[in-house]
């Protein structure tokens, strides 16, 4: 890349991170609105209980694209709710309109908004915010991690026995393999939590309130954002989606770099 490309290519990073950082808080504001009228909001069943979506998170995946579609006509979308949206650039973004759509329609507050964007298939911006605690997390590929623009790290003083571990559960991985998961980190000495939500999860990974987190299978709009967060806050995150598709998801593995070794023994051991 020479310097005229990548001065071009920086230009157009933070175009976009002027507009994600405006939107996010466009589209959380949106949902907290529905949320605050939860008990009428129209649900629709995608596969089980756990897979849900509402109107909710139709409607703020569309302002979302819609948003972005007027900003950078070019640019195409992921998103959760209607797929892969085609486009023209190097730039494309990466949208969970409402992750942890389950705790929102239970009235729950374990939900978020996350938006990364990437340029030529790499993660160049991510954007999480929390809407009922006003905490807006932000990651910049090689510029660090901020919660509400202060910088934040990763607890790199606990172990896993000491620290706090963010597990996901979901129907697209056999019971019986988290159930491991879950019996080895107790024999270890570690305890954990389940919120909901895996990219708020990731979030707290990168402010150091938890010490890792892991999921045997999640989707790109649920962890993108959440795993460049976690590496530019100073942890190590395993590549995903590994050997697999993108849009197929895959594991997610995310921790403090301290224990690393012990949360891959936990997760496979050998």
């Amino acid at each position: 890349m020479t310097p005229r490309d990548d001065a071009a290519r920086r230009s157009a990073r933070e175009a976009r991170l002027r507009l994600a950082e405006a939107l996010i808080r466009e589209a959380g504001a949106l949902a907290m609105r529905y949320f605050q009228d939860v008990a009428g909001l129209e649900i629709f069943a995608k596969q089980n209980a756990q897979d849900v979506v509402s109107a909710a998170d139709r409607e703020t995946e569309e302002l979302i694209w819609t948003r972005v579609r007027a900003a950078f006509p070019e640019d195409g979308m992921i998103g959760e709710e209607f797929g892969v949206r085609e486009g023209r650039s190097d730039w494309d973004w990466v949208v969970d309109p409402i992750d942890g759509t389950s705790c929102f329609v239970h009235g729950l507050r374990s939900w978020c908004v996350s938006i990364a964007v990437r340029c030529d298939g790499a993660a160049e911006l991510g954007f999480i915010l929390d809407p009922n605690s006003d905490e807006l997390f932000a990651a910049i590929r090689g510029g660090g991690a901020t919660l509400n623009r202060r910088p934040i790290a990763v607890d790199c003083r606990s172990g896993l026995d000491t620290g706090l571990m963010g597990l996901g559960v979901s129907h697209r991985a056999p019971g019986e393999a988290t159930a491991g998961v879950v019996l080895r980190l107790l024999d270890a000495g570690g305890i954990f939590i389940r919120s909901g939500s895996a990219a708020l999860m990731l979030a707290h990974v990168a402010c150091g309130r938890l010490i890792g987190y892991y999921e045997a299978h999640i989707n790109v709009w649920d962890c993108l954002a959440g795993l460049l967060m976690v590496t530019e806050a100073g942890g190590w995150a395993a590549d995903f989606p590994g050997h697999g598709q993108l849009l197929a998801g895959g594991p997610v593995i995310a921790a403090a770099p301290q224990v690393r070794a012990d949360l891959l023994q936990v997760v496979a051991p050998r």
